[in-house]
């Protein structure tokens, strides 16, 4: 038997080892903490979906990882596949309760301030948000994407997941614009430093956020968030529903979460949900 003939197992690639279950569960399971449950399992479909369809007998603060994902899924459907092991691909469960519903749409937002804070602390990487879910870092001069985050609500909260490409390799990307945290100089891409560093931030954002009664100028979010912001400043398309298109500066994140655009007559419209593209100011161009 050749070594490619040889059955894979969970430690055939030395480099991307299984995740320590125990090991996460007494750093980050703390009693009065928010996490409430960890688990990982090997292969899922979608780690959204599978908490989504459990939401009525989660507790708040349950935490589902993939090893691999086979059908993850970000904004407008699109699919989120990478290697087993090569990434960090979870979703966490939040019911915020008394926060004002309205102000849930912030939540997204949130994770992506979340995301960015921890691996900075984690993998000493800088990360930028692009408006309004996608980790972007810096590979060769040029903003690449390396995570996305998707928002749903699911019984009476909301499902958020965090799909993270880490250890990638430039052969292993999906598209020209991905990227992964190795690729961005990483100092570490041990994916349980990496957990622990995002959920810990989750932790401490989500807290803020609600002890701020989900006002996201009082709990700093929405300062945070714009300072973090790769869309800002930048002249952007947006692709929003009903197939219309808006061209504009990016001038602002308003205290609802949106986007606002000042087109070239002065007019400034914020937007609620669309796809965006960077057209100039980039590092590296279109994003």
């Amino acid at each position: 038997m050749t070594p490619s003939d040889a059955p894979r197992n969970r430690w055939s690639d030395l480099d991307r080892p299984p995740l320590n279950v125990p090991a996460l569960r007494r750093d980050l399971l703390r009693p009065g903490g928010l996490w409430t449950a960890l688990d990982v399992v090997a292969a899922t479909g979608s780690t959204n979906s599978d908490l989504a369809g459990r939401a009525a007998s989660l507790a708040e603060g349950t935490v589902l990882v993939a090893e691999e994902q086979t059908a993850g899924r970000g904004r407008l459907d699109r699919t989120w596949t990478a290697p087993a092991r090569s990434g960090l691909f979870f979703s966490v469960y939040l019911t915020p309760g008394a926060v004002p519903v309205q102000r849930w749409g912030w939540l997204p937002l949130l994770a992506g301030v979340a995301a960015a804070t921890g691996l900075a602390r984690s993998a000493g990487v800088d990360t930028a948000l692009k408006w309004p879910n996608d980790l972007l870092v810096t590979v060769d001069g040029e903003e690449r994407k390396t995570g996305g985050i998707l928002a749903e609500r699911a019984g009476d909260g909301v499902v958020i997941g965090i799909g993270l490409n880490v250890s990638l390799r430039a052969d292993e990307l999906p598209a020209p614009t991905a990227a992964s945290l190795a690729l961005a100089g990483a100092v570490s891409t041990d994916r349980e430093t990496l957990l622990r560093g995002v959920l810990r931030s989750l932790e401490q954002w989500y807290g803020q956020w609600r002890a701020a009664d989900g006002d996201a100028a009082a709990s700093g979010l929405q300062e945070a968030y714009a300072a973090g912001c790769a869309t800002l400043g930048r002249t952007v398309r947006a692709q929003l529903p009903g197939d219309r298109v808006l061209t504009g500066e990016a001038v602002a994140i308003d205290g609802d979460g949106r986007l606002v655009l000042s087109s070239d007559d002065g007019l400034r419209e914020p937007v609620s949900a669309g796809d965006i593209v960077h057209l100039r100011g980039a590092a590296g161009g279109l994003t």
